[in-house]
């Protein structure tokens, strides 16, 4: 066994009255692929910054063998005094070494050289120090946070650039498939403590849950007290993941569904269920383009977003995903096609620029200054109880928002998004920041949404287990539709995402455009106005009959009548949803008509 090029014993550091780690052991071999993952403030990136030298602990020890070279990668690069990009990524060159290796790097993280260092933003400074570190082929490779404002083609050549490399990798991520398909052994940060397991990631997770049940067996035991709240945070963990096989049962369902949907657009067979949810059709777009100048942002497009549907939106930065979920939210006025939204379509956006007032406690931001009770989801919750379901403890209601960390911050905000009575839910890179608890809590979140679900994400794991279909940019403004998460999309394509497929031919949406733009009838003119009142009557119709067999005791006393109720609910909500069809069908062509 080779002996360690870098060693880290005991080391302690306190901040404030926590001890967060209290006697740390972390050591790499040359060539490791190690991977430190644990809950948001457990010290990952404190403890990665004492490997590189970059912070002294209380006590403990460090040892870098002579002569080892070592790079570190922040999740705030500092590059002042440096005149642009390129002068900077060179800077971290050995001396003698090639300055096209700079080029390269730069080019494969979407930079030139020339941008000057003054005017980058967070994302590109994060690309341009991925470069630098990147470029002397270090001996030891210690990577914070590396996916961060990388888009997927980007996350992917990076990890074939880091698989490459020769020298030992230390990584921090919150990226699920980039972890296992990079490392080979985990240290695990809980509480002060570490624990090392000698596997990948791909293992972690059940070993971490094998360790969790022995303490816990161990805690009743000795009969130890601890917290309410850390014992829910803690354990609550094992549980999430045993709900993992029931929720990867009902997304697979989901999928199957999503395909017969796509064999026959518009022709399904639709039933609703209940009189206040949003209609079955909660967005349809025909042939919708958008450009900007003479660059094709979006072209051509057409979709339909059902009720219940799990839609992820995936491409590369700048290929057009926020501007078509603008065009679809109605946000973005198409310049050719038309989008209609359903009717009853409540919206909840988590957007990328994540405003929170910095001097409000999590109480204040999540009641709004009223008192201690918010609404969620048409009930009346003590914020305490509803905190507790995002992992704060109820110590930190009265914490102002500025001292949380990232990942507290979002999951604030998701606690405060999904807290508005809503049927649609649009998220943009909702996992940015996130640990893999609070990912696991994410996911069940999604699962458990009542409504319809856009999200924007580069996270192929996240996309696996939660989105039903997925758009995907082929460029040149093309949104093509895939059934299932991200890998039933990569075996669907046959390809790589950053390959492009052979032309197609001229789809039947686009071939019967022209046919589209027909004015409507004046019988069908008609029909459109009159449609909406039908559907109100048969609205009425049904709640009618809804209440009358919501009765527990009319089956027993008389089983004809409610068999007959029954039918008689089923063929209202069968005649509401082709209403529903055709009113959408007409309108789409009254929009395409006038555009």
């Amino acid at each position: 066994m080779p002996a360690p090029i870098l060693t880290l014993q005991d080391v302690r550091l306190r901040i404030g009255d926590t001890e967060l780690l209290d006697g740390v052991e972390l050591f790499v071999e040359p060539g490791e692929r190690l991977c430190i993952v644990g809950r948001n403030g457990a010290g990952k990136s404190t403890l990665l910054k004492i490997a590189a030298g970059m912070m002294e602990p209380d006590s403990g020890r460090r040892f870098l063998q002579p002569g080892i070279t070592a790079s570190y990668l922040p999740q705030e690069p500092d590059l002042s005094g440096y005149p642009d990009t390129l002068a900077y990524v060179a800077a971290g060159l050995s001396h003698g070494g090639d300055e096209s290796r700079a080029y390269y790097l730069l080019g494969k993280l979407g930079l030139n050289g020339n941008e000057p260092i003054a005017s980058l933003s967070g994302g590109q400074a994060r690309r341009a120090a991925l470069a630098r570190v990147l470029a002397p082929r270090p001996d030891i490779l210690m990577l914070d946070e590396p996916t961060n404002h990388l888009d997927l083609p980007a996350i992917l050549w990076l990890e074939e650039e880091l698989k490459a490399m020769k020298g030992a990798l230390v990584l921090v991520s919150h990226d699920r498939r980039f972890l296992q398909n990079l490392s080979r052994a985990t240290v695990w940060l809980d509480r002060g403590r570490s624990f090392r397991l000698d596997q990948g990631f791909g293992a972690f997770e059940a070993w971490r849950d094998k360790l969790l049940e022995e303490e816990e067996v161990e805690r009743h035991r000795l009969d130890r007290k601890i917290a309410a709240e850390e014992h829910w945070v803690r354990y609550g963990v094992t549980a999430r993941r045993k709900r993992n096989v029931r929720r990867m049962a009902l997304l697979a369902g989901m999928r199957q569904n999503r395909r017969e949907q796509r064999k026959s657009l518009g022709t399904v067979s639709f039933t609703v269920t209940e009189a206040d949810k949003a209609g079955t059709c909660v967005i349809a777009a025909e042939t919708v383009s958008k450009a900007y100048g003479d660059r094709a942002i979006v072209k051509d497009f057409s979709t339909r977003i059902l009720r219940g549907d799990r839609i992820g939106i995936v491409g590369a930065n700048g290929a057009g995903k926020t501007t078509l979920i603008n065009l679809l939210t109605g946000k973005l006025k198409p310049d050719a096609g038309a989008v209609t939204i359903g009717a009853n379509i409540v919206m909840a956006a988590l957007e990328q620029i994540r405003a929170l007032d910095p001097d409000k406690t999590l109480q204040e931001t999540l009641t709004g200054d009223s008192g201690d009770k918010l609404d969620v989801g048409g009930e009346r919750r003590h914020v305490m109880s509803y905190m507790k379901d995002f992992l704060f403890a109820p110590a930190q209601a009265k914490t102002p928002v500025s001292v949380l960390s990232g990942g507290e911050r979002a999951r604030l905000l998701l606690a405060k998004v999904l807290a508005k009575p809503a049927n649609f839910l649009v998220l943009d890179e909702p996992t940015n920041d996130l640990d893999l608890e609070t990912l696991d809590l994410l996911e069940e979140l999604v699962d458990e949404y009542p409504g319809t679900v856009l999200l924007v994400s580069h996270d192929r794991d996240f996309l696996d287990r939660t989105v039903s279909a997925i758009l995907f940019a082929e460029g040149d403004g093309r949104f093509v539709e895939y059934a299932g998460g991200y890998t039933d999309m990569i075996a669907q394509r046959g390809l790589g995402v950053t390959d492009k497929p052979a032309a197609r031919k001229e789809s039947k949406p686009a071939r019967e455009k022209t046919a589209a733009k027909a004015k409507l009838t004046f019988s069908q003119q008609h029909e459109l106005k009159t449609i909406p009142g039908e559907i109100e009557a048969l609205e009425k119709t049904v709640a009618v009959l809804h209440g009358k067999l919501s009765d527990a005791g009319l089956y027993a006393r008389d089983p004809a009548g409610f068999a007959d109720l029954s039918a008689k609910l089923t063929e209202a909500e069968t005649q509401r949803a082709a209403l529903e069809e055709r009113w959408l069908e007409l309108e789409l062509k009254r929009e395409a008509s006038s555009g």
